[in-house]
Order: structure tokens, then C-alpha cells, then sequence
């Protein structure tokens, strides 16, 4: 079940707004994670036991380090729980690709053997809960939060439906104490549902049809491909990706506050970074700082020399990719973001020092836009010829008729509107009538104005966006690789 759908926008979400407002102080938690199991088995079925079997595992684990009498005790327990934590992702989500990896280094050295591996079906969302379930375990042993004696607000914390299958990554510590102690306010809930269409909206009205513009040029063989199509679709998936992660985190962050939860921020506009070091500070924060706080850290960070902080940024940003998906395509991402972050360290970095602002802009598109053909792509050898029809090197000329068809003025409509949102433009307009609602607050038209805009607007957009869902469009799920 995901967010974007009928059935969990008018049966699920009402229903469970209704039992937990209506199971008090006590039973809350209960309710809150029975749904959450019932969220997840909708879709992954008998998987959901993977889940329950983790928190079970996490939270005893939790206890037993902080119960252990000596730091090598403690040490053995992590060790332990760690592995435990990482063995069913790799299972699921790596175990193919080794096997098919050594199938062919097999066949290059021509080795007999009788490996014949076939693709598992991989849980949706088992690399998010498996890192919050680490940071719980890791920060427990650290110190940095106690042990949960309750097993249900341990299993609240890993399965908790908003955030589940889609982050943000959520840490124990930032909502330890609402897992005991919370209060869901008419305001929270209202900014909850605010944030949430929101979010729908850019899901369903904005990454939807750019997806759909970015799978109709992908889908053309390479010699059909013109630098123009090329870059319209590799384009129309940039905007995509953000749109739709951004969206599902702020329809996570609204759904959080409407029971009572305040989730930290994942997007802040990246693509109007002027480095790629802040591009990371920018998009998918929750991922960047879990990777900063128990990798690059424990590898040494930068306080170990410039070619240990060269070394530590690559681990990292290979893991990065590797994270996000079990393809080389997904490794030369990573290590591509990795190269240019060590790059920014050196003479790469004073350059853009150096350099006007609508260069530094343009820089990071590029890198990043680049980069992006290797996350989209299916093989690494579609995003090597991919990139070459990019810079003209296929020979094809002009749009393919199969895109033409579909460049009507409602899909340049949605392109600039995608464009513009993916600048701070609506926070300084928020900001703008916020100061007109107060300064007029009472006294003016305006203070009727200002809110009925807002509910105009919020209207509109869950209006428009159930009616594309009702209709069956385009609405696909970019999140099962995770």
C-alpha cells in the first residue's frame, strides 16, 4: 500500500485516524503499530514477519548491550546485532548479484560450476527499517539513548507506517520521547494535513507526468535517441525524483504530526546547491547524516590526513550507492558523487570559490544531472550510450515522433511549474502572506483572505490529485529497489 492510492487515502488513513484518536493515552502505541504491521503485509504479505523478527531482535539486543558488564561485552553484542540487522538485506537485496557477478567472472575465466541464481523478491523498505534498527542498537551502545524495556515502542519506532517505506530515517533519539509521551494538537494535526497534500500534490501532479515524459524516452533504443530527447528525458527524471522522494517525506512528516510525531526535514531544495558537498547537505538528509554518523565518522572522517579523508569519502559514497540499489550503475553513482566531493577538497574547490553564483549552479546540475542517467538506466550499458546520445554522439536528429506526440502545452505547463517548485519559491511566498496575515490580522480583508487562499489551494491540490489517482494514471512506485 503506498500513499499515492484510493485505498489508503479513503479507507486506511480515515481509519486509523478514528482508532487511534479513539484508544486514548494507553492503547495508542498499540494501535499505531498493530495498523503499521497491517500497512506493510498489505503489500509484502508473510515478509511482515522479517519485520517483527528485528524488532524483536533490536530490542532485546538493546538490552542486553546496555545490561553487558564490560566494553568488550558490549562490543561482541553490537557485533552480533549488526550482522543480524544486515544479513536478511543482503540475503534479499544482494545475494543475486554477487551470485551473478561471479557467474560471470566464472564464464570469463571459463571455471565449471553450477551456480544458477534467480532474483528474489526484494521487501519493500528493508534497507530504511534496517538502518533505523541499526542507529537504535548503535546509539544504545554509545550511550546516546537508553534502552527501551517496552517492546512495542521499539517496534512503534522501526515499523511505524508514515515513515516505513520511504524514510526519512528516522533516529531513535529525535522521537524517544513522543513514543511515551506525545499530545496531538488541533494545530499539529492541521500543519499535518497541510504538509501531507502538499506532498501528495508534488507526488501525484508534478513527479507523475515527468516520470511518465522520462520512461517514454528511456524507452527508445539508442539510435532513436537526439541530444534533445536525451536531455528532455533525462531532464523530466531529475525533476522526477526529487518531486516524488521529496513528496512521500513530506507526506511522512505530515502524516507523523497528525499522530503526534515531528519528523526532521529530508529535502531542502538541493538543486539550488552551488557544491555537491552542499547538494548532500540538501537531498535526502536523514540518509546523508546517517551515513556521516556511523560510517564516515567511525572511518575517521577527515581527522586522519587528506588521504584518509579521500579514502573514507569513496567507502562512503560507494556504500552509498550500493545502498540504493544491488547494480554497478548504482556504485558508479555513488563513487561519482564520492570523486567530486574529494575533488571539491582540492583545487576544484577554490575554483568555485572563485566562481560566480550561475556558475557554481551550473556545475552542480551537471554533475548532478549526469549522474542521474546511471540511477535511471537499466544496465550500465544503456546509461554509457545514454550519455553519448546526450552529447550527440549516436548520430539520431531531431525529437522521435513517439516523444513529439506527447509535447502538448499542458505537459510544458507541468514542466515549468515542476522547474519553479524546484526552487524556494513557495516558502517566500508562505513567508510573504504570513507577514500579511499578521500585519493585517483583524483589521483588514486580507486576514479572511490570506487563509481562504491557502484552503483554496490545499483543496484544489487533493482535489485534482484523488481525480488523477481515481482515473488509473501514471503512478508508479520508484521506491521497491529500496
Amino acid at each position: 500500500m503506498v500513499f499515492s492510492s484510493i485505498i489508503f487515502l479513503f479507507l486506511f488513513l480515515p481509519i486509523t485516524l478514528v482508532l487511534h484518536l479513539v484508544a486514548g493515552t494507553r492503547l495508542r502505541n498499540t494501535v499505531l503499530l498493530a495498523v503499521s504491521l497491517l500497512f506493510y503485509a498489505w503489500g509484502e504479505g508473510v515478509y511482515v514477519l522479517l519485520m517483527m523478527g528485528s524488532i524483536l531482535l533490536n530490542w532485546l539486543f538493546g538490552i542486553l548491550i546496555a545490561g553487558a558488564g564490560t566494553e568488550r561485552k558490549k562490543k561482541v553484542l553490537l557485533a552480533a546485532i549488526v550482522v543480524f540487522n544486515l544479513l536478511p538485506l543482503f540475503y534479499f537485496k544482494y545475494s543475486f548479484f554477487v551470485l551473478e557477478n561471479l557467474v560471470r567472472l566464472f564464464s570469463f575465466l571459463h571455471i565449471s560450476h553450477s551456480l544458477a541464481p534467480a532474483p528474489l523478491h526484494l521487501p519493500i523498505g528493508i534497507s530504511f527499517f534496517t538502518f533505523q534498527a541499526l542507529s537504535f542498537v548503535i546509539d544504545v551502545y554509545r550511550g546516546i539513548v537508553v534502552p527501551q524495556r517496552n517492546p512495542l515502542a521499539v517496534g512503534l519506532y522501526i515499523a511505524l507506517f508514515p515513515q516505513l517505506i520511504a524514510g526519512p530515517i528516522v533516529r531513535y533519539h529525535d522521537i524517544a520521547r513522543e513514543l511515551t509521551k506525545r499530545s496531538v494538537r488541533l494545530e499539529d494535526f492541521a500543519v499535518g494535513v497541510e504538509r501531507f497534500v502538499y506532498g501528495l500534490g508534488k507526488k501525484v501532479l508534478l513527479a507523475n507526468p515527468m516520470g511518465a515524459m522520462a520512461d517514454r524516452v528511456f524507452a527508445l533504443g539508442l539510435d532513436q535517441l537526439s541530444p534533445a530527447a536525451a536531455w528532455l528525458g533525462i531532464i523530466c527524471y531529475t525533476l522526477q525524483i526529487y518531486f516524488d522522494f521529496s513528496g512521500y517525506s513530506d507526506m511522512a512528516i505530515g502524516l507523523g504530526r497528525m499522530f503526534g510525531f515531528h519528523f526532521l526535514e529530508n529535502f531542502n531544495y538541493p538543486y539550488i546547491s552551488r557544491s555537491i558537498r552542499e547538494f548532500w547537505r540538501r537531498w535526502h538528509i536523514s540518509l546523508s547524516n546517517w551515513f556521516r554518523d556511523y560510517l564516515y565518522v567511525p572511518l575517521g572522517g577527515n581527522r586522519k590526513g587528506a588521504a584518509r579523508t579521500v579514502c573514507n569519502l569513496l567507502i562512503v559514497f560507494l556504500l552509498c550507492g550500493f545502498w540504493h540499489g544491488a547494480s554497478w550503475n548504482f556504485i558508479i553513482w555513488g563513487l561519482w558523487h564520492g570523486t567530486f566531493l574529494v575533488l571539491e577538497r582540492g583545487r576544484v574547490g577554490s575554483l568555485l570559490e572563485r566562481s560566480p553564483a550561475w556558475g557554481r549552479h551550473l556545475y552542480v546540475l551537471l554533475v548532478v544531472i549526469n549522474a542521474w542517467v546511471f540511477f535511471r538506466a537499466e544496465t550500465l550499458s544503456q546509461a554509457i550510450g545514454y550519455l553519448g546520445a546526450m552529447y550527440g554522439l549516436n548520430g539520431a536528429a531531431g525529437m522521435h515522433p513517439y516523444v513529439a506526440i506527447t509535447l502538448d502545452a499542458e505537459f510544458y505547463l507541468t514542466l515549468t511549474m515542476a522547474l519553479v517548485l524546484s526552487c524556494p519559491v513557495f516558502p517566500a511566498l508562505s513567508r510573504y502572506l504570513q507577514r500579511l496575515d499578521e500585519e493585517f490580522h483583524g483589521r483588514h480583508a486580507l486576514a479572511i483572505v490570506v487563509p481562504a487562499g491557502k484552503l483554496f489551494v490545499l483543496s484544489f491540490l487533493l482535489l485534482f490529485s484523488t481525480m488523477n489517482l481515481a482515473t488509473g494514471a501514471y503512478n508508479p512506485f520508484i521506491y521497491f529497489r529500496f
